[in-house]
């Protein structure tokens, strides 16, 4: 073991890979026991030579605008690229949908605890003690930070990215269904 190879990781290092796994993990690169996989031995990496051997099969990252992976396509134009064009703001409708879907649970909750409290101080005739802001208190503030974090981490983007895909291929496995539904009827009856 001579040069780099040879010398041993810090922390930041098994950081870096592990992120780039996760990235390879989200481009479909690998699947997730692979990835699992990888990110134990990843943590458990005590040289240089340990995490490039992670690293060796996957390509460099290379950001977006100069990918020679995905073909640059215009916004609004039905693929991926496009779908994650058009959520991208803050104001769009995926963040809109993203917020919805982190905030709704949390809402209908505080209603239900609310509700089971107003009735039981009702049916003792005094305003018992508030007893709700327990579950509605930490459970809030944990949303507050996970809003914050996502929205400005780009998971609504993320999320409309995914839905698309996931979009894509149920098409996808229809049109091949179709295909074979409209072939197999007059084969199999002869």
């Amino acid at each position: 073991m001579d040069g780099r190879d040879g010398m041993r990781a810090a922390d930041a290092d098994r950081e870096a890979v592990a992120d780039r796994l996760r990235t390879a993990l989200g481009e479909g690169r690998l699947d997730l026991h692979e990835y699992d996989e990888r990110l134990q031995r990843a943590y458990a990496a005590r040289t240089y030579a340990e995490l490039d051997a992670l690293l060796g099969d996957l390509p460099p990252v290379a950001p977006a605008q100069r990918s020679t992976v995905a073909p640059v396509t215009p916004p609004g134009s039905g693929t991926l690229a496009g779908a994650a064009d058009a959520q991208s703001g803050p104001t769009a409708a995926g963040a809109a949908s993203w917020l919805a879907e982190v905030w709704l649970p949390y809402l209908r909750v505080i209603a239900i605890v609310v509700t089971i409290w107003g009735v039981t101080s009702l049916l003792s005739w005094h305003l018992l003690y508030f007893w709700p802001i327990w579950v509605a208190g930490p459970w809030g503030a944990v949303l507050v930070v996970r809003t914050i974090t996502g929205l400005a981490g780009g998971e609504p983007r993320r999320q409309a990215v995914d839905r698309e895909r996931w979009r894509q291929r149920k098409q996808a496995r229809r049109a091949r269904r179709r295909e074979l539904g409209t072939e197999g009827p007059d084969e199999r009856h002869d």
